[in-house]
């Protein structure tokens, strides 16, 4: 979600976007603290670097789909060389936030969870400060991966936002894009 923002962002003035759906994300690094040891994921290995990442997928009891989603994330996990992880943590943890100013003018659809994820209430509220005018998608549980867990709920939020294009130059369509 945090790349997507930033790429709509870096794009804004020649639009690549036409609407975001952010499901669990952030706007601004600072969240993860870690900006000075960002230089040091390079040097670790990936063992410790997965281990840090699986520290923020929780043990508590959950229901049966977010255990599968669970053990799906760590499946791939596990498939992530270490200079893929040591990128996707330095990532998160340079310094960095989202220009929302900037992407007012693009539609935006919050998929949140009532449930407990990995990141903090706090960190809800930003997001929806940065986007006023965004709709909300509320599902009841999902933890950290809705879109594996409730994909059927999930689902229904992409269809009612996409929506908004129907009739428009930004309609999928079913042709094929070559002949």
């Amino acid at each position: 979600g945090y790349l997507a923002q930033k790429f709509a962002e870096y794009t804004y003035k020649c639009p690549r976007v036409a609407s975001l759906i952010l499901c669990n994300t952030f706007t601004d690094t600072a969240v993860f603290n870690n900006h000075e040891s960002a230089a040091i994921f390079w040097m670790l290995p990936a063992l410790v670097l997965k281990r840090m990442i699986m520290g923020n997928f929780g043990s508590e009891k959950v229901d049966p789909e977010m255990v599968d989603a669970i053990d799906f994330m760590v499946e791939r996990l596990e498939s992530l060389p270490q200079a893929e992880l040591a990128s996707r943590l330095t990532l998160n943890c340079l310094r960095g936030y989202v220009e929302a100013h900037k992407l007012a003018d693009i539609p935006v659809t919050i998929i949140d969870v009532f449930d407990e994820y990995a990141l903090s209430n706090a960190v809800r509220e930003e997001l929806y400060k940065c986007y006023p005018r965004a709709k909300l998608a509320h599902l009841k549980s999902g933890g950290n991966f809705p879109f594996l867990s409730r994909c059927a709920e999930v689902n229904l939020h992409l269809q009612i936002h996409l929506r908004q294009f129907d009739g428009t130059d930004l309609e999928s369509s079913d042709r094929p894009l070559i002949n």
